[in-house]
């Protein structure tokens, strides 16, 4: 690959910082394939050179992908003076490599959120052209009836948009409403939108799948794990839109 600055090499790494990377390089601390490092300026290619700090090999990898399950109170973002973001839920290390969500998730919503640092990857999860599905629990006001369910298939017609044709499967059919929905759009606010436009204002919001990637449930709210490429991919895959087998994915 195209040769690259040794401490945006090492910084990429996550444990630490250009200015540290620097530092360390006036101290004699970096090695590029056994030699001292001139200055952090320096070239590297990190798929064929073998880089150390203080004598531990730096484990290099060009693109992450992170699972996370977003807890309520929690901005998809990367920074805000007032509001904890999601970046805040991750280690140092990793906050220093570029990661940003692959999409937005309400601040009061729950649930399967990706992070990632290749912009390419992201355009296509978010893009309605790739046909990506997304799969929300939520529970309403108002009772879910039948008709609403054909009204999300025609597709919800909005102040300001036309909605995509979507889907409906209604879980509660007495009391207050609770459904799985399925999107392949991402505007703002859009699934409490559509909902509100049924008469049905959401309560509670949570993403169970984007695409073939469901939300490891083994992750409590704020937890997070990193995806391998395989894993990463599915996304891409026909996922398993309104087929939610037990109530543990339905857990808040």
């Amino acid at each position: 690959m195209a040769l690259q600055r040794l401490d945006k090499i090492i910084a990429s790494a996550g444990r630490y910082s250009r200015r540290e990377v620097a530092e360390r390089v006036r101290r004699g601390e970096v090695l590029v394939n056994g030699a001292p490092a001139r200055t952090a300026a320096q070239k590297a290619d990190p798929e064929v050179d073998v880089i150390a700090v203080s004598g531990e090999t730096v484990v290099w990898k060009a693109v992450r992908w992170i699972m996370m399950n977003k807890p309520s109170g929690v901005l998809s973002a990367t920074e805000d003076r007032r509001d904890s973001t999601a970046l805040d839920l991750l280690p140092e290390e990793y906050r220093r490599m570029g990661l940003f969500p692959a999409g937005r998730l309400d601040k009061d919503a729950v649930g399967l959120l990706l992070l990632t640092n290749d912009g390419t990857y992201a355009h296509r999860v978010i893009s309605p052209g790739s046909h990506v599905w997304k799969e929300y629990y939520v529970e309403t006001e108002g009772t879910l009836r039948p008709e609403h369910c054909r009204e999300m298939e025609r597709g919800i017609r909005l102040k300001d948009m036309q909605c995509l044709p979507a889907g409906l499967e209604i879980l509660q059919t007495e009391g207050p409403g609770k459904a799985l929905v399925t999107v392949r759009e991402g505007k703002f606010h859009q699934v409490k939108r559509m909902m509100a436009a049924l008469n049905c204002p959401v309560l509670f919001l949570k993403r169970l799948a984007i695409g073939g990637l469901r939300l490891d449930e083994a992750l409590a709210p704020g937890q997070w794990k990193e995806l391998t490429e395989e894993e990463a991919e599915s996304v891409f895959r026909p996922g398993s839109e309104g087929k939610t087998p037990d109530a543990v994915k339905l857990n808040k």
